[in-house]
Order: structure tokens, then sequence, then C-alpha cells
């Protein structure tokens, strides 16, 4: 005789068939839940592949802009240095003419035996050397590469 706290064969299998609709129930919601949490983490990465697209964009532009000006303070560079090799030139060619009026002044102070007022060379003129092109060590790079 069986007791009353044993099942029988029969008791047992329609546990198990409402074991099974239970565990196909949670099964489903865990899928459904699964899925749900699938569509959400596409949209974060969408989302967030939208926002550093956005910042490509951004970045890019930010380094065409600093393209542009790199290359016209570069222009300015050459023009300020072309302006300040001239102005070399013409300081040495000044002192140069400078110097020889100096001479013909000694020569006519010596002549004519008279004192004359002969202009000393300032100092700094005195230093001036011949002007040697410098070359620029800064390179046309194209920036939008990094």
């Amino acid at each position: 005789m069986a007791s009353p706290n044993k099942r029988t064969i029969s008791d047992s299998g329609s546990d198990v068939g409402h074991v099974n609709v239970g565990m196909d129930e949670r099964k489903r919601k865990r899928m459904e839940s699964n899925r749900i949490s699938a569509q959400r983490s596409r949209l974060r990465k969408q989302k967030q592949v939208e926002e550093l697209l956005g910042q490509v964009t951004q970045l890019q532009k930010a380094n065409r802009e600093l393209t542009v000006s790199i290359n016209v303070t570069m222009q300015n560079y050459t023009e300020v240095e072309s302006r300040n090799n001239v102005l070399r030139a013409q300081v040495i060619e000044l002192t140069d003419h400078l110097r020889s009026l100096n001479s013909v002044l000694e020569i006519a102070e010596e002549v004519s035996g008279l004192a004359l007022y002969i202009p000393e060379i300032p100092e700094p003129l005195m230093k001036w050397q011949v002007p040697v092109p410098v070359q620029s060590i800064l390179a046309n790079v194209d920036l939008s590469q990094y």
C-alpha cells in the first residue's frame, strides 16, 4: 500500500507536465527579457557609434582649421623672414656706406688740417654680418592622417 506522503507514478507524471509548462513559461519570459536587453544594448551601441562619428566630424573640422592656420602662419613667417633679410642687407649696405664716408672725412681732415666731426659707427652696426639664409625647420605636414 502506498503511503499518503509518496506520490504514485501517475501523480508524478502530471507534475512533470505542469513543471514543463512552468519551465516553458520561464524560458519564454527569459528569452523575451534577453531580446529586450539585446535591443537596448544595440540602441546603446548605435548611440555610442553616432556620438563617435560626431566627434570624428568635429575633430576633422578642427584639423582642417588648424592646417589652414598653420599654412597662413607659415606664409606670414616666410614674408617676415624675407623682409628681415632685406632689412639686414640694407643695414650692412648703409654701415659700409657710413664707413666709407667716415674714411672720406678722415682724409679731408688730414688734408685740410681742420678738426672735423666724424661720427662713430654705433657698436651694434659693427657686429652685423652678411645674412645667411635661414631655412625653416618646419615641414608642411598633412595632419589629417593623424
